[in-house]
C-alpha cells in the first residue's frame, strides 16, 4: 500500500486518504511528470523575469493567468470538461492548497525579480526535504535518524547558499525561504486529494485564485499598454506554466513521493542554464557548495528509501 509521503515503516496514513495499490510503472511516470513540470516552471520563471523588466509584475500575473485558465479549459474539454464541484472531504485540502499557491506565487515572483534565477532555484531545492519533514510533523509518519540528519545537511546547504550575515543575505533571501515553505504546504495538501478530483480541476482553481489576486494587487501597482512582444511572451509563459501546473499536480499523485519528489532537482540545472544564457548569471562557489549539499541530502533519502524497501 502507498502512503502519501515518505515513511520508513509505511504504517501511518492520514484518515482522509484512501489507499490505492502502486501500479507497475507509477514511479517512472511520476518521475517523468515531475521532470516535465520542473522544465515548465523553470522556463516560465525565465520568461516572467525577462518580461517584468518592462511590465509591472501583477499585471503580468493577471494577463498570464487569463492565458493559463483558457488553456486549462481547452485541456479539460478534451477529457469531459472541468468538474468544479469539490466534495466535502476535499474542501479543506483545496483551501490549504490555494493558500499555499497564492502565497508561494507572490513571494517567489517578487524574489525572482531581485535574485539570480539560479540562486533562487537553489534555495527551492530543499523543498523535498521540507516536505518529508512535514510528513513526519503533521501526519505523524516515522522518520529515521539517518534521514533527519539528511534534512539537517540540506538545511545547512540552504544556509550556505544564502549566507546569513554576509552582503549577499537580505530581505529577499527570507522571501525565497518563505516561498519554499508555502510550496511545501501546497504539495502536502495536494496529496490529500482523492483521485476523483482531476489534476486539471485542481490546477484551474489555482490559476483562478492567483489571477484574481494578481488583478487586485495590479490595481495598486498600475498597468501599462502591452506591446506585441509582451503579448507573445505572456502566451509563452502561460504555456510553460500550464504544463508545469498540470504535470506538478499529476506527479504528486502518481507513484511514491520518495521516488517522485527528488526529480525536482532537475529544475536547478535548467535554472542555471537559463540564467547563464538569458541573463548572464553564473552561481558563485558557495552557491555550488550549498546546492551540492542540498541535492546530496536528497539523493541520500532516495537511496535510504530503496534500502528500507529491500528489507521489507
Amino acid at each position: 500500500m502507498r502512503t502519501p509521503l515518505i515513511s520508513p515503516s509505511r504504517r501511518v496514513r492520514p484518515a482522509s486518504v484512501q489507499p490505492l495499490p502502486l501500479q507497475p510503472g507509477d514511479n517512472l511516470r511520476g518521475a517523468g511528470l515531475m521532470t516535465l513540470s520542473m522544465m515548465g516552471f523553470s522556463c516560465n520563471d525565465a520568461v516572467i523575469k525577462f518580461l517584468t523588466q518592462d511590465m509591472p509584475l501583477y499585471q503580468a500575473i493577471t494577463l498570464r493567468g487569463l492565458f493559463v485558465m483558457a488553456a486549462l479549459v481547452v485541456l479539460a474539454s478534451r477529457s469531459g470538461g472541468l468538474q468544479l464541484r469539490i466534495g466535502r472531504n476535499a474542501r479543506l485540502p483545496m483551501i490549504l492548497r490555494l493558500v499555499g499557491e497564492i502565497a508561494s506565487t507572490l513571494l517567489f515572483l517578487n524574489a525572482l525579480q531581485r535574485m539570480a534565477i539560479g540562486d533562487l532555484t537553489a534555495v527551492m531545492q530543499s523543498l523535498p526535504l521540507v516536505v518529508m519533514l512535514g510528513a513526519a510533523v503533521f501526519f505523524k509518519e516515522k522518520l529515521g535518524w539517518r534521514r533527519l540528519i539528511a534534512v539537517g545537511v540540506g538545511m545547512a546547504g540552504v544556509l550556505i547558499i544564502l549566507r546569513p550575515g554576509s552582503g549577499t543575505f537580505g530581505i529577499w533571501s527570507l522571501v525565497a525561504l518563505a516561498a519554499m515553505l508555502m510550496v511545501a504546504l501546497r504539495d502536502l495538501a495536494t496529496r490529500q486529494f482523492g483521485r476523483e478530483v482531476s489534476s486539471t480541476t485542481i490546477a484551474f482553481y489555482a490559476a483562478v485564485v492567483v489571477t484574481l489576486t494578481g488583478f487586485i494587487l495590479s490595481l495598486v501597482q498600475g498597468w501599462i499598454m502591452p506591446e506585441l512582444q509582451h503579448i507573445l511572451l505572456l502566451i509563452l509563459s502561460g504555456s510553460f506554466l500550464t504544463v508545469g501546473y498540470v504535470s506538478a499536480v499529476a506527479a504528486m499523485r502518481v507513484g511514491e513521493i520518495s521516488a517522485v519528489a527528488p526529480f525536482r532537482y532537475t529544475s536547478l540545472l535548467a535554472a542555471i542554464l537559463l540564467g547563464l544564457v538569458v541573463f548572464g548569471d553564473w552561481p558563485d562557489l558557495w552557491t555550488w557548495v550549498g546546492s551540492g549539499l542540498v541535492v546530496g541530502a536528497g539523493i541520500y533519502t532516495i537511496w535510504r528509501e530503496a534500502q528500507l524497501g529491500r528489507r521489507r
